[in-house]
């Protein structure tokens, strides 16, 4: 839930596309890979761990690495906590992104003898709202699973997708937060793909995105963390930067400082991102990340067709990625370097190059005014 930046890697490695929950913003969509198994896993470990030791060599810097598993539903993998051992023998920090339904006290403490670094559940707002998105009964259940966590001292991250469904929950979300004992609180937007297609009308507009992140990260909560990988919500509290260059050095990750790894072995540079770029069962990482062409375009300004290609925020910013491919895709274009639908720091600076502009005719109007009163 961090945005990235010029020393981070992270790796979101989906163990699973199996769910317990049928969600109605997923972006899963019905597929059943044929799964990666332990050993392949393993390998694939070895093979990351080898390529970030490298790097590190050739850079001379110490890079921040991490690894997010997640599914589907990652407890459905009924060698997951082996998979969570071998990772944390290669010294990633790991963290758990699941629906929480399924932390029973033995799992939770278990996930705590492992050391992992953090688990992330997902609450969509409050009961009603929660059970109407992810179904019946399964507000309770994430609570449950919550409280088993937070007792054997797992920290723990809610994260939110926010549309026009919950958006008006999110203060409430927090408030559960702080009762239940969590660490921290994410927001993230809704990307209308998969089955999360069918919520398309749902997407917040531009300015109910900024309002929102406006009121949300103003809040300060004793012991309670507020966060968003949005890279729009990373730049809101930051000045202009000026053109920036033209190599992305932070904000979205896609390309820049992470890949996802799903069940079967196929790369892709975010989840949320479907475009294969490549499969560990017969390609090296390294390789991939060095040559892949889709990578290449996203680490490159010159390559976007919308708005964020002129942006001064563009090195540090460049959008959802994800976003700006499904809006590209519902009209028909498959433009993944599209500009960001719901970017509201573009609208501001129009909105502020507009007011310079009126301000300039106004002083000249003016000028020219008192020049003929003088004269």
């Amino acid at each position: 839930m961090a945005t990235n930046t010029p020393y981070d890697f992270f790796v979101q490695w989906h163990l699973t596309e199996r769910c317990n929950l049928s969600c109605k913003h997923c972006y899963q969509v019905e597929r059943h890979p044929d799964e990666l198994s332990l050993t392949e896993i393993r390998d694939g470990l070895d093979e990351m761990s080898d390529m970030l030791k490298a790097w590190e060599a050739e850079c001379g810097v110490a890079l921040t690495r991490s690894i997010n598993v997640t599914g589907g539903e990652p407890f459905l993998r009924r060698d997951v906590f082996e998979i969570l051992e071998e990772i944390k023998k290669k010294r990633f920090s790991v963290y758990l992104l699941t629906n929480g339904t399924l932390i029973s006290r033995e799992r939770a403490k278990k996930l705590a003898e492992l050391g992992v670094d953090g688990v992330q559940v997902s609450i969509e707002g409050l009961e009603d709202v929660h059970n109407d998105i992810r179904g019946s009964g399964t507000f309770g259940a994430s609570e449950a699973g919550i409280e088993r966590l937070v007792d054997y001292g797992v920290p723990v991250t809610l994260n939110v997708t926010l549309s026009t469904l919950n958006a008006d929950q999110a203060k409430g979300v927090i408030a559960f937060g702080s009762h239940i004992g969590a660490r921290r609180i994410g927001f993230s937007r809704l990307v209308p793909y998969g089955r999360g297609s069918s919520l398309a009308s749902h997407i917040l507009t531009a300015e109910q995105v900024k309002a929102l992140y406006e009121s949300l990260l103003s809040i300060a909560v004793e012991g309670l963390e507020i966060v968003t990988g949005d890279p729009l919500a990373s730049q809101m509290k930051l000045p202009a930067r000026g053109v920036g260059g033209n190599i992305a050095v932070s904000g979205c990750a896609a390309g820049v400082s992470g890949l996802t790894i799903l069940p079967d072995g196929a790369v892709t540079p975010c989840r949320r991102m479907p475009i294969v770029i490549g499969n560990i069962r017969r390609d090296s990482l390294r390789e991939i990340w060095a040559t892949s062409p889709v990578l290449e375009a996203l680490r490159d300004r010159k390559r976007y067709t919308g708005a964020c290609r002129t942006c001064s925020r563009w090195a540090h910013c460049r959008g959802c990625r994800a976003i700006a491919y499904a809006h590209s895709r519902s009209r028909g274009e498959n433009d993944f370097l599209a500009g960001d639908p719901q970017c509201f720091l573009r609208t501001a600076s129009r909105w502020s190059s507009a007011q310079n502009g009126l301000k300039r005719i106004f002083s000249t109007k003016k000028n020219r005014h008192e020049q003929s009163i003088a004269s």
